[in-house]
């Protein structure tokens, strides 16, 4: 039996890939990865590693769950040592859980190896702490997407009134609906609301404005996805903390973090 590493890449910038997660793509016999994979971290793999795209569309997928789940099986049983490379963290909104399920019931082993989620890195790139001791205290993730014919299950009262920052992933094709139903719950009108798109990315774009504006921001300045959405008092800040685009350094390089290896 090989083994599985269910690694997250990051949000996108191929300087946060963690030092664990870089050796699972140097040592690796087969990756599987995501679209959102920034594919300078595949320059890291072995010449003869098995390069698997799996990457999903918004309402198209290029290789369906089970037969990704499927392929991490085969190529374990094979004896191979298998990277999973998931966009953000595995385990947030990545179906990680899913695929780990899958192969402790076929009894191999694995291991996740978390990465720096976009719900955090998004909005920290655009100069938005997702908490802040002066005005947010508590801080929620929430997908913005849901299978069609499911019943609502967001609880949309406790996420308007007991949450100071809301970061919703997958979220810009229902934005209006997430708007109404934050108001219409009791979130005030005028609450800042970011979205951030391509985020840690050169081409990091962001946009801000209100839940009553935002909307038209948006279809106005041409945001799609990936893009994160944040709803709080912290959007504030941006302002003040919008560092990344005042940033000229050039990016940092993996390669003498690769040589320790």
């Amino acid at each position: 039996m090989g083994k599985v590493y269910l690694v997250g890449a990051g949000p996108g910038d191929p300087g946060l890939i963690t030092v664990k997660g870089l050796r699972c793509i140097q040592e690796a016999d087969v990756i599987l990865y995501d679209r959102l994979v920034n594919k300078e971290l595949l320059a890291h793999a072995k010449p003869e590693c098995d390069l698997i795209y799996c990457g999903k569309l918004p309402n198209y997928h290029s290789m369906k769950q089970e037969t990704i789940n499927s392929f991490l099986v085969k190529h374990a049983q094979k004896g191979k040592t298998v990277t999973r490379l998931k966009g953000g963290d595995p385990f947030v909104f990545g179906r990680g859980g899913e695929e780990a399920e899958t192969l402790s019931k076929s009894r191999i082993e694995f291991e996740v190896v978390p990465g720096i989620t976009s719900g955090i890195a998004a909005p920290a790139y655009a100069g938005i702490p997702v908490t802040h001791r002066n005005i947010s205290s508590s801080y929620a993730i929430v997908t913005g997407h849901r299978k069609k014919g499911e019943e609502e299950e967001l609880k949309w009262d406790s996420l308007a009134k007991g949450i100071d920052t809301l970061a919703i992933y997958m979220g810009v094709g229902n934005l209006p609906y997430i708007c109404e139903q934050l108001t219409k719950h009791g979130k005030n009108k005028d609450t800042p609301v970011a979205l951030v798109q391509w985020g840690s990315l050169e081409n990091q774009r962001t946009v801000t404005g209100t839940l009553e504006t935002i909307e038209d921001i948006v279809l106005r300045e041409r945001i799609e996805n990936p893009s994160m959405i944040v709803v709080g008092e912290v959007v504030r800040l941006r302002d003040e903390l919008k560092w990344f685009e005042q940033l000229h350094e050039e990016p940092i390089k993996l390669a003498a973090i690769s040589e320790a290896f």
